[in-house]
């Protein structure tokens, strides 16, 4: 089946047709370590999740090279040391180490190449030296620049021209740019700047400028050429815009056949602002709420629709999240089958419409409970195995329904874990005013209790 994406650079739904089945490539631009990610960064993060477990369907699992960075050095990072005192690579560990911790709890697979900036600084400069060799590029004091207007067709991914691009963006000024939106390759580094951000280069010592960063590490880790680039929309100019100048400048090649973007996150229909105080970090919030409860909410709308993000929204996912493991244990004794149905393939394969794939997922949970309700054993196998492809697709249900009934708590859990077989030992001992104390205290918890021939299990009703 072929599967569609819309191309922000033709403005298009294309079927979507790698340079190489055996080796497809996509690139997602990753965090800038400095701090904790909030719950927009991983819109992008959890959509290309699942993009890249479609395309491993497809092509097949190691026929995928899925790649995306970390940004170790930028000014934010730089700031965040100057008043901690920390040392930049302190920081940037702690955050890179926290963004994965995230990423794990939202069931993000871990791409195949993680690079970081900071590793990545020769290849950097070489691709610099290029686009001054080319012309591309010039030099002041205050470091390289690379100029806008030495190419044609720049400004293609946005469709903005020009005199829009430095009205609609925040432009770095230096009194000896040739033109006001060409941009920074190179930075001269600054007094009082710290040492662990500054490198030697023909340019001066200094630091990469953000754009150049991706160009260099996609070249490097990916190929010059890749089949897919995605990130959020507000990544797409001045940042992917520029990326695509550097480096089709630079190797006379096109970047990436296939530009992806997912739209922006609000919070209760308001921009997420920390001068407002609404920011929402996963971080905090995995404390409280399942991580598969965030994924589901940053797959309800379509990838390239805006999102509004509420406690409604949250609520309406945790239940049908309950719902689908539900239907799920109702046959997860039985022995899954070969898939036979692939709605949800179907769904994802036209531009990752997940709430059609959601809706499928959903469908399937009903089957699953019908053929529970009738008894027929086969379908319960076929229906375990339709749910678990869908979910492995979607990147939901990866937990068994024993461990999603009992929560994420460990210490509660196993505390409840003895109170039952503390009832348990009582009804061996035929002290039934005991067990039916600890079932009672249990009940008053919203803790069900059920019996069967091998013992007893619990859930939180």
């Amino acid at each position: 089946m072929d599967i569609k994406l819309t191309n922000s650079l033709t403005r298009k739904k294309e079927v979507f047709v790698p340079q190489d089945e055996k080796r497809v490539t996509m690139y997602v631009c990753g965090p800038t370590v400095y701090s904790y990610a909030h719950i927009g960064n991983f819109r992008p993060p959890v959509v290309f999740d699942v993009l890249n477990r479609l395309l491993r369907s497809k092509y097949g699992e190691d026929a995928v090279v899925y790649a995306s960075n970390f940004t170790d050095v930028d000014d934010k990072i730089i700031k965040v040391a100057n008043e901690t005192g920390e040392p930049i690579s302190a920081i940037t560990e702690k955050y890179s180490k926290a963004y994965i911790e995230d990423s794990t709890a939202l069931n993000i697979k871990q791409p195949d190449f993680r690079p970081t900036a900071t590793a990545h600084i020769s290849d950097m400069i070489e691709m610099m030296e290029k686009l001054e060799r080319k012309k591309y590029a010039y030099r002041t004091d205050s470091g390289l620049w690379f100029h806008v207007k030495s190419m044609d067709d720049y400004g293609k991914l946005s469709g903005r021209n020009l005199d829009d691009m430095v009205a609609g963006a925040r432009v770095e000024v230096d009194d000896e740019k040739r033109d006001p939106a060409d941009f920074a390759l190179w930075k001269v580094a600054k007094p009082g700047e710290p040492e662990e951000a500054i490198w030697d280069s023909p340019w001066g010592r200094g630091r990469p400028g953000w754009h150049i960063e991706c160009s260099a590490m996609i070249s490097k880790v990916l190929g010059k050429t890749i089949d897919i680039h995605g990130g959020g929309i507000d990544l797409q100019f001045p940042h992917h815009e520029n990326e695509i100048a550097q480096s089709e400048c630079a190797h006379g090649e096109t970047m990436a056949n296939y530009w992806l973007h997912n739209g922006f996150l609000d919070i209760e229909s308001e921009k997420m602002s920390k001068s407002i105080g609404n920011v929402k970090i996963p971080h905090d919030m995995l404390k409280d709420a399942h991580g598969e409860v965030l994924r589901l909410a940053l797959l309800s709308a379509q990838y390239r629709q805006p999102l509004d993000w509420t406690q409604a929204l949250l609520d309406q996912c945790k239940a049908t999240l309950d719902r689908a493991y539900g239907a799920l244990r109702r046959v997860w004794d039985f022995d899954a089958v070969r898939v036979e149905d692939y709605g949800v393939v179907v769904a994802l394969c036209d531009d990752l419409n997940t709430p059609q794939a959601l809706a499928e997922l959903s469908r399937l949970a009903g089957e699953a409970n019908r053929a529970a309700d009738a008894n027929d054993q086969k379908a319960m196998a076929q229906a375990k195995a339709d749910i678990l492809f869908a979910g492995d697709l979607l990147g939901l249900l990866q937990s068994t329904p024993e461990e999603w009934e009992k929560g994420d708590d460990g210490d509660d859990a196993a505390r409840i874990d003895a109170l039952v077989q503390a009832r348990l030992d009582a009804r061996a001992a035929k002290n039934w005013a005991e067990a039916d104390r600890i079932r009672d205290e249990l009940a008053a918890e919203g803790i069900e209790i059920m019996d069967n021939a091998g013992g007893s299990t619990w859930r939180r009703a």
